[in-house]
C-alpha cells in the first residue's frame, strides 16, 4: 500500500478528514520553499501537493500565477523541483503529490519523469490539463513506478467522463468544487455534494475537494461531506504576505494557519 492510501486508512480509523496543502516548489525561493514543506507537514497536512512552475498556469489564479512565475524567476525547473522533494524525503514521511501540467513532463519525456518523481519521492501526479481519456501514454507509465494518477472530476462534468475518473484514478480523486480557475472563495457552492454522490456511486476511493476552500471552517464543511479539503490559494497568499517580512515570520504564519485547518479537519 502506497503512502496516500495508508494516510487515508489511518485517517478513517481516526474519523477524521484529510488536510490537503498545496504550495508552489521554489516559492518564495528555493531554500524557502523547502523549509515551508517541513512545516506544513510538521503542522498536521495530511497530503502536500507541490506545484511544479510553468509558465502558462491556465487553471490557476492570480494567488497561484504570481507564486508559479516568483518561483521561474528563482530559476526553479521540473528537475529542481523533484531534486527538492527528494531532500524533503529524507526528512518526512508525508504523502507527496505533485501538481502540474503535461507540458513540463512531456518536455522532460514521460518515461523519464515517471521515473524521476518516483526516485524522488513522489506518491502521486496531478496533471490538470490532462483528462484521463488523453492519458494513455502517462498512465502505464506512472503505474509502473508505482505512481497514483489524481484526476479531477468538477460539477459539470458528465456522467461519462465521471465514470472515466473512477476507473483510471488512483490515490484519490480530486472533486473541483466549482469551474474556473484556483483561488479562495467565500461560500462553498451548493452543486458539491450532489457531485460527491454521483461520485461516491461509482469509486471507492477518497474524495477531496479542492478550489476555493481558504478557511478552518471551509475545510470543517468540506469535511462533512468528502474525505479531505485541499487548500492552495490561501496558503500560497499567506506565504506571499509573511516572506516579505523574512523567514522567521513566515515558518511561524504558516505552521499556524496549517494547524487550524487540521484542526477543522476533526470537527466534522
Amino acid at each position: 500500500m502506497s503512502r496516500i492510501p495508508e494516510r487515508f486508512s489511518v485517517l478513517r480509523q481516526r474519523g477524521e478528514g484529510a488536510l490537503v496543502v498545496f504550495v508552489t516548489a521554489g516559492d518564495p525561493n528555493p531554500q524557502l520553499s523547502e523549509k515551508l514543506v517541513l512545516t506544513i507537514a510538521e503542522a498536521g497536512a495530511d497530503i502536500i501537493e507541490i506545484g511544479i512552475p510553468f509558465s502558462d498556469p491556465l487553471a490557476d489564479g492570480p494567488t497561484i500565477q504570481s507564486s508559479t512565475f516568483r518561483a521561474l524567476q528563482q530559476g526553479v525547473t521540473p528537475a529542481s523541483a523533484l531534486e527538492m522533494i527528494a531532500r524533503v524525503r529524507t526528512q518526512s514521511d508525508v504523502p507527496l503529490v505533485v501538481m502540474t501540467y503535461f507540458n513540463p513532463v512531456w518536455q522532460m519525456g514521460v518515461a523519464r519523469f515517471a521515473q524521476e518523481a518516483a526516485e524522488a519521492g513522489v506518491d502521486g501526479v496531478i496533471m490538470t490539463d490532462m483528462p484521463p481519456d488523453e492519458a494513455g501514454e502517462w498512465h502505464p507509465v506512472a503505474r509502473q513506478h508505482g505512481l497514483d494518477t489524481i484526476f479531477l472530476v468538477a460539477p459539470t462534468s458528465t456522467p461519462e467522463r465521471m465514470r472515466l475518473v473512477a476507473q483510471m484514478s488512483s490515490g484519490f480523486v480530486y472533486c473541483v468544487s466549482r469551474t474556473g480557475v484556483t483561488g479562495a472563495r467565500e461560500d462553498l457552492p451548493k452543486e458539491v455534494p450532489q457531485m460527491l454522490q454521483a461520485m461516491r456511486r461509482l469509486t471507492e476511493l477518497p474524495l477531496c475537494v479542492g478550489f476555493g476552500i481558504s478557511r478552518p471552517e471551509h475545510v470543517q464543511a468540506v469535511c462533512r461531506v468528502a474525505d479531505g479539503a485541499v487548500v492552495g490559494s490561501a496558503v500560497v497568499s499567506l506565504i506571499a504576505q509573511e516572506a516579505e517580512k523574512g523567514e522567521q515570520a513566515v515558518l511561524p504564519a504558516v505552521h499556524r494557519f496549517v494547524k487550524k485547518l487540521k484542526e477543522a479537519t476533526r470537527a466534522r
